[in-house]
């Protein structure tokens, strides 16, 4: 949990937290080019991953996560994938963006916490903070490697997860999960690590909790109903 927090904005913080350890959390999202990429349906596959069990889901784009609220009360993880050219930076990179997200609904923020540049003046850390003083939520912090996951821990992240490993630069050629990367979080930081990207069985779930992780985000292997597909066709054609 960031430092630096009144009590009641962490007591705060603790209760949106507390629900996703040692469970599910399901990402539904799905390619801009897709038909479902509407979010009535999005909201539809959220809905059905908590009735089944899920305690919590990440979804991207303000009208998403505004569509999903309105189907569920467990806790949303939101974020804004936005390009930018001068940045590789894309996962809610800016204050402006986790403004919207925070607008639509979402109980937590996520944030791009790599170490890459980022698009305009704001520093991580100042980004954190703004969050937490003026939209009065906890972040997540997408890292890549240990040393972006302990920055992000003295910036201020209330949760960090691997999402962003093996898709930068610092780990080329690396592919998630990354258990090694999990492994070393859980023993160096002491807030709630999540384990993100790769996870393609629930006995891989079951094997980033038994590592430290508090919770586990799965999203592909469950709802990129897009990308299964395109596998399946690439060895059968």
């Amino acid at each position: 949990m960031a430092k630096g927090l009144d009590e009641p904005l962490r007591s705060k913080f603790q209760r949106v937290i507390a629900p996703l350890k040692n469970g599910l959390v399901v990402s539904c999202q799905a390619p801009p080019d897709s038909p479902l990429f509407e979010p009535e349906v999005i909201a539809a596959i959220a809905q059905a991953a908590v009735l089944r069990g899920a305690v919590g889901v990440r979804i991207d784009t303000p009208d998403h996560v505004k569509a999903v609220r309105a189907r569920v009360i467990v806790p949303i993880i939101g974020l804004w994938k936005r390009q930018f050219p001068t940045s590789d930076v894309y996962i809610t990179p800016q204050f402006e963006h986790a403004e919207a997200i925070a607008a639509a609904g979402a109980d937590i923020i996520a944030v791009d916490a790599t170490s890459r540049p980022r698009p305009g003046e704001e520093v991580l850390d100042t980004l954190i903070q703004r969050i937490h003083d003026q939209l009065q939520l906890p972040v997540m912090a997408d890292i890549d490697t240990i040393e972006a996951a302990k920055a992000a821990a003295a910036a201020g992240a209330d949760l960090i997860g691997t999402t962003l490993f093996g898709y930068t630069a610092a780990t080329e050629g690396q592919s998630p999960p990354g258990f090694a990367l999990l492994e070393d979080m859980a023993k160096t930081l002491s807030v709630p690590i999540v384990c993100e990207g790769g996870i393609s069985s629930p006995d891989q779930a079951r094997q980033a909790l038994d590592l430290g992780a508090t919770t586990v985000v799965v999203g592909t292997a469950i709802t990129g109903i897009d990308m299964q597909v395109k596998n399946y066709v690439n060895v059968l054609t």
